[in-house]
Protein backbone atom coordinates (compact mmCIF):
# COMPACT_ATOMS: atom_id res chain seq x y z
CA UNK A 1 0.00 0.00 0.00
CA UNK A 2 1.24 3.49 -0.83
CA UNK A 3 2.24 5.10 2.50
CA UNK A 4 1.07 8.50 1.32
CA UNK A 5 -2.43 7.14 0.76
CA UNK A 6 -2.44 5.45 4.15
CA UNK A 7 -1.14 8.33 6.26
CA UNK A 8 -1.91 11.46 4.25
CA UNK A 9 -4.96 12.27 6.42
CA UNK A 10 -3.33 11.44 9.77
CA UNK A 11 -1.44 13.28 12.48
CA UNK A 12 1.94 11.61 13.04
CA UNK A 13 3.27 12.12 16.58
CA UNK A 14 6.91 11.56 17.51
CA UNK A 15 7.79 11.12 21.18
CA UNK A 16 11.14 12.92 21.15
CA UNK A 17 14.08 12.10 23.38
CA UNK A 18 13.42 8.79 25.21
CA UNK A 19 15.00 10.14 28.39
CA UNK A 20 12.98 13.37 28.48
CA UNK A 21 9.29 14.06 29.08
CA UNK A 22 8.25 13.52 25.47
CA UNK A 23 6.64 10.09 25.81
CA UNK A 24 4.97 11.08 29.09
CA UNK A 25 3.31 14.21 27.70
CA UNK A 26 2.32 12.36 24.52
CA UNK A 27 0.54 9.67 26.52
CA UNK A 28 -1.13 12.17 28.83
CA UNK A 29 -2.20 14.44 25.99
CA UNK A 30 -3.71 11.63 23.92
CA UNK A 31 -5.52 10.15 26.91
CA UNK A 32 -7.02 13.54 27.78
CA UNK A 33 -7.97 14.37 24.20
CA UNK A 34 -9.37 10.88 23.54
CA UNK A 35 -9.19 11.26 19.77
CA UNK A 36 -10.45 8.63 17.31
CA UNK A 37 -7.77 6.07 16.54
CA UNK A 38 -8.14 6.69 12.81
CA UNK A 39 -6.72 10.22 13.19
CA UNK A 40 -3.43 9.38 14.90
CA UNK A 41 -0.26 7.41 14.23
CA UNK A 42 2.47 7.35 16.88
CA UNK A 43 6.10 7.06 15.79
CA UNK A 44 8.00 5.71 18.78
CA UNK A 45 9.02 2.50 20.52
CA UNK A 46 6.79 0.38 22.76
CA UNK A 47 9.48 0.01 25.42
CA UNK A 48 9.87 3.78 25.62
CA UNK A 49 6.12 4.34 25.78
CA UNK A 50 5.58 1.66 28.42
CA UNK A 51 8.26 3.27 30.60
CA UNK A 52 6.13 6.38 30.97
CA UNK A 53 2.55 5.14 31.04
CA UNK A 54 -0.25 3.53 29.04
CA UNK A 55 -2.23 4.88 26.10
CA UNK A 56 -5.97 4.29 26.42
CA UNK A 57 -6.93 4.16 22.74
CA UNK A 58 -5.75 1.67 20.18
CA UNK A 59 -3.62 4.05 18.10
CA UNK A 60 -1.30 2.63 15.49
CA UNK A 61 2.28 2.64 16.70
CA UNK A 62 5.09 2.56 14.18
CA UNK A 63 8.04 0.98 15.92
CA UNK A 64 11.50 2.52 15.68
CA UNK A 65 14.27 0.39 17.20
CA UNK A 66 15.69 1.40 20.56
CA UNK A 67 17.84 -1.26 22.15
CA UNK A 68 19.28 0.93 24.89
CA UNK A 69 17.87 1.11 28.41
CA UNK A 70 15.54 4.07 28.98
CA UNK A 71 17.24 6.34 31.54
CA UNK A 72 15.03 9.31 32.44
CA UNK A 73 17.06 12.50 32.81
CA UNK A 74 20.13 11.25 30.95
CA UNK A 75 21.54 13.08 27.92
CA UNK A 76 22.92 10.41 25.60
CA UNK A 77 23.98 9.85 22.02
CA UNK A 78 21.64 6.86 21.88
CA UNK A 79 18.71 9.02 22.86
CA UNK A 80 19.69 11.67 20.34
CA UNK A 81 19.97 9.13 17.54
CA UNK A 82 16.55 7.69 18.41
CA UNK A 83 15.01 11.18 18.34
CA UNK A 84 16.52 11.79 14.92
CA UNK A 85 15.27 8.50 13.52
CA UNK A 86 11.76 9.23 14.78
CA UNK A 87 11.73 12.42 12.73
CA UNK A 88 13.09 10.60 9.71
CA UNK A 89 10.37 7.95 9.90
CA UNK A 90 7.60 10.52 10.43
CA UNK A 91 8.72 12.40 7.32
CA UNK A 92 8.74 9.18 5.29
CA UNK A 93 5.05 8.66 6.09
CA UNK A 94 4.05 11.97 4.45
CA UNK A 95 1.20 12.57 6.93
CA UNK A 96 -1.10 15.57 6.98
CA UNK A 97 0.60 16.97 10.10
CA UNK A 98 3.61 16.07 12.23
CA UNK A 99 3.54 16.76 15.97
CA UNK A 100 6.93 16.44 17.65
CA UNK A 101 7.62 16.02 21.33
CA UNK A 102 10.80 17.76 22.54
CA UNK A 103 14.28 16.57 21.60
CA UNK A 104 17.69 17.44 22.97
CA UNK A 105 19.98 19.35 20.60
CA UNK A 106 22.94 18.23 22.70
CA UNK A 107 21.96 14.57 22.47
CA UNK A 108 21.39 14.69 18.70
CA UNK A 109 24.75 16.35 18.20
CA UNK A 110 26.41 13.71 20.40
CA UNK A 111 24.95 11.16 17.99
CA UNK A 112 26.52 12.92 15.03
CA UNK A 113 23.37 14.65 13.81
CA UNK A 114 24.60 18.21 13.68
CA UNK A 115 21.46 20.31 13.58
CA UNK A 116 20.43 23.25 15.74
CA UNK A 117 16.93 21.84 16.25
CA UNK A 118 14.05 19.80 14.91
CA UNK A 119 13.09 22.56 12.46
CA UNK A 120 16.35 22.06 10.60
CA UNK A 121 16.02 18.25 10.64
CA UNK A 122 12.54 18.49 9.14
CA UNK A 123 13.81 20.87 6.48
CA UNK A 124 16.52 18.36 5.60
CA UNK A 125 13.99 15.57 5.07
CA UNK A 126 11.06 17.48 3.58
CA UNK A 127 12.31 20.50 1.66
CA UNK A 128 12.34 20.49 -2.12
CA UNK A 129 12.57 23.03 -4.91
CA UNK A 130 14.29 25.59 -2.71
CA UNK A 131 11.88 25.37 0.22
CA UNK A 132 13.05 26.67 3.59
CA UNK A 133 11.55 25.93 6.99
CA UNK A 134 10.51 28.80 9.23
CA UNK A 135 9.86 28.82 12.98
CA UNK A 136 6.54 30.37 14.02
CA UNK A 137 5.21 30.50 17.58
CA UNK A 138 1.45 30.70 17.98
CA UNK A 139 -1.22 31.08 20.63
CA UNK A 140 -4.65 31.95 19.22
CA UNK A 141 -4.07 35.02 17.02
CA UNK A 142 -0.78 35.93 18.72
CA UNK A 143 1.90 34.83 16.23
CA UNK A 144 5.66 35.42 16.28
CA UNK A 145 8.06 34.56 13.45
CA UNK A 146 11.80 34.41 14.14
CA UNK A 147 14.25 35.95 11.67
CA UNK A 148 17.07 34.02 13.33
CA UNK A 149 16.66 30.90 15.42
CA UNK A 150 19.19 29.05 17.58
CA UNK A 151 22.32 31.12 17.19
CA UNK A 152 24.52 33.14 19.53
CA UNK A 153 23.32 36.67 20.17
CA UNK A 154 26.59 38.12 18.84
CA UNK A 155 25.85 36.50 15.45
CA UNK A 156 22.34 37.92 15.02
CA UNK A 157 23.28 41.19 13.32
CA UNK A 158 25.36 39.54 10.61
CA UNK A 159 22.67 36.93 9.95
CA UNK A 160 19.94 39.51 9.33
CA UNK A 161 20.36 40.61 5.73
CA UNK A 162 18.07 42.39 3.31
CA UNK A 163 17.72 39.18 1.31
CA UNK A 164 16.86 37.09 4.37
CA UNK A 165 14.14 39.50 5.49
CA UNK A 166 12.59 39.53 2.02
CA UNK A 167 12.63 35.73 1.73
CA UNK A 168 11.18 35.11 5.18
CA UNK A 169 8.43 37.72 4.82
CA UNK A 170 7.46 36.20 1.46
CA UNK A 171 7.23 32.72 3.01
CA UNK A 172 5.18 34.13 5.85
CA UNK A 173 2.76 35.76 3.41
CA UNK A 174 2.48 32.48 1.49
CA UNK A 175 1.59 30.64 4.71
CA UNK A 176 -1.12 33.14 5.61
CA UNK A 177 -2.61 33.17 2.13
CA UNK A 178 -2.41 29.44 1.35
CA UNK A 179 -2.89 27.83 4.76
CA UNK A 180 -4.83 30.38 6.84
CA UNK A 181 -6.65 31.85 3.83
CA UNK A 182 -5.93 35.41 4.95
CA UNK A 183 -5.43 37.29 1.69
CA UNK A 184 -3.86 40.48 3.02
CA UNK A 185 -2.13 39.74 6.35
CA UNK A 186 -0.50 42.54 8.32
CA UNK A 187 2.98 42.13 9.78
CA UNK A 188 4.91 44.10 12.42
CA UNK A 189 8.71 44.03 12.24
CA UNK A 190 10.68 44.34 15.47
CA UNK A 191 13.76 46.53 15.31
CA UNK A 192 17.07 44.96 16.23
CA UNK A 193 18.39 47.86 18.29
CA UNK A 194 16.83 49.71 21.24
CA UNK A 195 14.49 52.52 20.14
CA UNK A 196 14.77 51.21 16.55
CA UNK A 197 18.31 52.58 16.38
CA UNK A 198 17.43 56.25 17.07
CA UNK A 199 18.18 57.22 13.44
CA UNK A 200 21.60 55.60 13.57
CA UNK A 201 22.66 56.70 17.05
CA UNK A 202 22.23 53.18 18.49
CA UNK A 203 23.07 51.03 15.48
CA UNK A 204 22.67 51.19 11.72
CA UNK A 205 20.91 47.90 10.95
CA UNK A 206 17.48 49.50 10.78
CA UNK A 207 18.49 52.15 8.25
CA UNK A 208 20.96 50.12 6.21
CA UNK A 209 19.35 46.67 6.14
CA UNK A 210 15.81 46.53 7.47
CA UNK A 211 14.17 49.57 5.86
CA UNK A 212 15.48 48.73 2.35
CA UNK A 213 14.07 45.20 2.81
CA UNK A 214 10.73 46.61 3.93
CA UNK A 215 10.54 48.91 0.93
CA UNK A 216 11.21 45.93 -1.35
CA UNK A 217 8.44 43.76 0.12
CA UNK A 218 5.98 46.65 0.18
CA UNK A 219 6.56 46.98 -3.54
CA UNK A 220 5.32 43.37 -3.74
CA UNK A 221 2.08 44.28 -2.02
CA UNK A 222 2.93 43.12 1.50
CA UNK A 223 1.51 45.07 4.46
CA UNK A 224 4.38 45.48 6.93
CA UNK A 225 5.55 48.16 9.36
CA UNK A 226 8.90 49.86 9.47
CA UNK A 227 11.16 48.35 12.16
CA UNK A 228 9.58 49.37 15.46
CA UNK A 229 10.86 49.14 19.06
CA UNK A 230 10.12 45.60 20.23
CA UNK A 231 9.22 46.60 23.78
CA UNK A 232 6.45 48.93 22.62
CA UNK A 233 5.13 46.45 20.09
CA UNK A 234 4.97 43.58 22.53
CA UNK A 235 3.58 45.55 25.48
CA UNK A 236 0.56 46.35 23.33
CA UNK A 237 0.31 42.79 21.96
CA UNK A 238 0.53 41.13 25.37
CA UNK A 239 -2.05 43.46 26.93
CA UNK A 240 -4.53 42.84 24.12
CA UNK A 241 -3.91 39.08 24.19
CA UNK A 242 -4.49 38.88 27.94
CA UNK A 243 -7.65 40.99 27.65
CA UNK A 244 -9.03 38.81 24.88
CA UNK A 245 -8.87 41.65 22.36
CA UNK A 246 -7.92 41.36 18.70
CA UNK A 247 -4.26 42.04 18.08
CA UNK A 248 -3.41 44.85 15.63
CA UNK A 249 -1.12 42.67 13.50
CA UNK A 250 -1.50 39.12 12.19
CA UNK A 251 2.13 38.33 12.96
CA UNK A 252 5.08 39.89 14.77
CA UNK A 253 8.52 39.31 13.23
CA UNK A 254 11.27 39.12 15.85
CA UNK A 255 14.96 39.49 15.11
CA UNK A 256 16.15 36.81 17.51
CA UNK A 257 14.97 33.98 19.72
CA UNK A 258 14.39 35.63 23.08
CA UNK A 259 13.07 38.90 21.63
CA UNK A 260 10.08 37.01 20.29
CA UNK A 261 9.67 34.12 22.69
CA UNK A 262 9.71 35.98 25.99
CA UNK A 263 6.54 38.00 25.26
CA UNK A 264 4.49 35.18 23.78
CA UNK A 265 5.53 32.55 26.33
CA UNK A 266 5.13 34.89 29.30
CA UNK A 267 1.58 35.73 28.23
CA UNK A 268 0.39 32.44 26.68
CA UNK A 269 2.39 30.04 28.83
CA UNK A 270 1.67 26.39 28.11
CA UNK A 271 -0.72 27.35 25.33
CA UNK A 272 2.22 28.39 23.16
CA UNK A 273 2.73 26.14 20.14
CA UNK A 274 5.93 25.96 18.10
CA UNK A 275 5.22 25.54 14.39
CA UNK A 276 7.34 24.78 11.36
CA UNK A 277 6.00 26.41 8.21
CA UNK A 278 7.37 26.73 4.68
CA UNK A 279 7.34 23.00 3.93
CA UNK A 280 4.57 20.86 2.44
CA UNK A 281 3.75 19.40 5.88
CA UNK A 282 2.94 21.62 8.86
CA UNK A 283 4.71 20.58 12.05
CA UNK A 284 3.63 21.60 15.53
CA UNK A 285 5.35 21.07 18.86
CA UNK A 286 5.03 22.10 22.50
CA UNK A 287 6.66 25.41 23.29
CA UNK A 288 9.05 23.84 25.84
CA UNK A 289 11.98 21.44 25.98
CA UNK A 290 12.83 17.96 27.22
CA UNK A 291 12.73 18.87 30.93
CA UNK A 292 15.28 16.19 31.85
CA UNK A 293 15.12 17.37 35.47
CA UNK A 294 11.57 16.03 35.89
CA UNK A 295 11.66 13.14 33.42
CA UNK A 296 10.31 9.88 34.83
CA UNK A 297 8.57 11.55 37.78
CA UNK A 298 5.11 11.61 36.17
CA UNK A 299 4.66 15.31 36.91
CA UNK A 300 5.09 16.80 33.42
CA UNK A 301 2.30 19.10 32.26
CA UNK A 302 0.82 17.92 28.92
CA UNK A 303 -1.07 21.15 28.18
CA UNK A 304 1.32 22.47 25.52
CA UNK A 305 1.42 19.06 23.84
CA UNK A 306 -2.36 19.03 23.82
CA UNK A 307 -2.38 22.46 22.19
CA UNK A 308 0.08 21.23 19.55
CA UNK A 309 -2.19 18.31 18.68
CA UNK A 310 -5.38 20.40 18.82
CA UNK A 311 -3.92 22.88 16.35
CA UNK A 312 -3.84 20.08 13.77
CA UNK A 313 -7.55 19.34 14.26
CA UNK A 314 -8.80 22.74 13.13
Amino acid sequence: MNTRNKYSDKIAITTGDPNGIGAEITIKALNLLNLPARNIVIVSNSKVLNTYGRINNNYEIIEVDYDTKVCPGEVSAEGGDFSYRLLEKACELKPKFIVTAPTSKEAMNLAGHHYSGQTEVLENFLAHNGQKAEMLFVSKDFRVLLLTRHCALKEVSEKITKEKIIEKVERLRSYFQNKLLIKKPSFALCALNPHAGENGLIGHEEEEVMIPAIEAVRNRGINITNPLPADTLFIDAVQKYLNGEKLPYDCYIACYHDQGLIPIKSSAGAKTVNMTIGLDIIRTSPGHGTAFDIAGKNIANPESMMEAVKYCLY
